[in-house]
């Protein structure tokens, strides 16, 4: 077990529904976890309580049997989980390189910036030619690859994808997921991507489904 949710609750506030209703579920280490639901179902409420983006109403996160309400939540997200979102969120108007070295400053890397820098941008293929390039120019596929690179920037055992391929076409998508994949057998990491494509899902060791603020590993007529 990698990270443990336990009894998790959420609502905006007391006068509106309940959108996480009593979740508990175990992520292990060298999985790739896809989680399916309908639109509003509470799929990125659950992707921003793991990465203590919002705070659950009730019940616990536990990383390693550590309360991550008791962590500083920065620091949380620089070094112990990594979030990838379907716009990408990068740094448009830097290079590829500075959207990683940036990473690297805020996690406090000790190590050489220039070999860490250029063996992460050769694990998700982003050629050499294009690593100086300004982010904004680059394609769709291109940008979630240096999103991805800037996930792996710090190590994190944790990494969370929003509809990660939902902006890239079909070959890129696949690319994409190929990535995924060869992060979790290579370097065991635990991969929980949010996504409304059977196809995507497909790619996943776990497939979980929301309905009515509950999880399962039942599609529950999904599919």
């Amino acid at each position: 077990m990698l990270l443990k949710l336990d009894d998790i609750s959420y609502k905006y506030n007391k006068n509106t529904p309940t959108i996480i209703d009593g979740v508990s579920y175990e992520f292990e280490r060298g999985k790739l976890y896809a989680v399916m639901g309908e639109s509003g179902s509470g799929k990125t409420t659950l992707i921003s309580i793991i990465a203590a983006l919002d705070k659950p109403t009730h019940g616990s996160i536990y990383l390693d049997d550590v309360d991550i309400s008791k962590a500083d939540s920065d620091l949380y997200r620089a070094k112990k989980v990594s979030v990838i979102f379907q716009s990408y969120n990068l740094l448009y108007n830097y290079t590829a390189i500075d959207n990683i070295t940036t990473a690297l400053n805020l996690s406090d890397y000790k190590g050489n910036y220039t070999d860490r820098v250029n063996t992460i941008f050769d694990e998700v293929g982003i050629p050499t030619e294009k690593r100086n390039n300004v982010v904004q120019f680059l394609s769709g596929g291109e940008q979630q690859r240096i999103a991805i690179a800037r996930s792996l920037a710090t190590d994190s055992d944790i990494i969370l994808a929003d509809e990660p391929t939902g902006n890239l076409d079909k070959s890129n998508s696949e690319n994409i997921m190929s990535i995924f994949k060869n992060l979790v057998q290579k370097y065991n990491k635990c991969v929980i991507i949010v996504t409304h494509s059977n196809e995507i899902a497909d790619y996943a060791d776990c497939v979980l489904y929301i309905r009515n603020g509950k999880i399962s590993d039942d599609s529950l007529g999904f599919k």
